[in-house]
């Protein structure tokens, strides 16, 4: 058994924190700019310019990429053989996020109460964590920052297992369709498909974090990536709603086994500023 101070964790979530939302991943770098050459709208192409360029000078000024810096998405991959001491753990990543926030100059984007009284907490905790037991004796911390425009272009639907694949493409094509321009396109397009519920959602947010280069490990679900980027792509919505064949820089899909009797398919929308990173300890 391996002991952790979680005070060793803090440090690393504020980095975390600050870096995700400085520094945008190569893949989504590298995916714009395969787009950027295959776009035919000028517009598209000027807008696809100033997002790589928005995304250089976030770097090189080490300032947000976007005024959104989201709430704070921390998903724990905690090692069964881990003893954690020192403290509470989910408090230590309160903490890091609390400081990641403040020292990174990063904008505060959480209420206390979603309706009757929405005060900002000021410190943008708590973040929302999620926390799977794997084997090993090690912890996975990966941050994602999310921006509600694009969260709040996302769904679930209870579909029944008639509707096939060929329903869950639609519902997933029009979800995007339905969305235009509101949550800053390109966009990713995370899927989840199976569970019940409320796991599907998560399975959806999971599937963002896949990077953008690297395809499903299983073919046939490769191919419906494939299939639902192309007719999302074919919408013509485009680099944020002006027009376009660049609404979508990727789908992917995660999936798990479900009840005989349901069929849950989630959409979780990623807006261009796709920001995740990791860290193990």
């Amino acid at each position: 058994m391996r002991e952790i101070n979680v005070n060793e964790i803090i440090p690393v979530v504020r980095k975390l924190c600050i870096d995700a939302n400085y520094y945008i991943g190569e893949d989504v770098l590298d995916k714009i700019k395969e787009f950027y050459e295959k776009e035919e709208s000028p517009t598209a192409k000027e807008v696809l310019s100033i997002l790589l360029e928005n995304y250089e000078l976030a770097a090189k000024e080490k300032m947000p990429s976007c005024q959104d810096t989201g709430v704070a998405v921390v998903f724990i991959e905690l090692g069964q053989d881990v003893h954690l001491v020192g403290g509470d753990f989910y408090e230590a990543i309160h903490e890091g996020v609390r400081q990641g926030y403040k020292d990174g100059y990063l904008r505060k984007s959480l209420v206390h109460d979603p309706i009757i009284d929405r005060v900002n907490t000021k410190d943008n905790t708590p973040a929302l964590i999620y926390t799977d037991i794997v084997p090993g004796d090690k912890i996975k911390i990966t941050v994602a920052p999310k921006g509600g425009g694009s969260e709040n272009m996302s769904e679930v639907k209870m579909m029944k297992a008639a509707d096939g694949i060929e329903g869950v493409v639609d519902f997933v094509v029009d979800r995007v369709r339905r969305s235009g321009g509101n949550p800053c396109p390109p966009i990713v397009v995370g899927v989840g498909l199976g569970g019940n519920f409320e796991q599907s959602a998560l399975l959806a947010k999971k599937a963002l974090l896949r990077p953008l280069n690297e395809k499903h490990p299983e073919d046939k679900w490769s191919k419906i990536e494939e299939e639902i980027l192309e007719k999302v792509n074919n919408l013509g919505i485009g680099p944020q709603g002006f027009g376009g064949r660049t609404t979508a820089l990727g789908v992917s899909i995660m999936h798990k086994p479900c009840h005989i009797a349901s069929m849950p398919v989630a959409v979780n929308i990623q807006c261009h500023a796709a920001r995740h990173k990791s860290s193990v300890i």
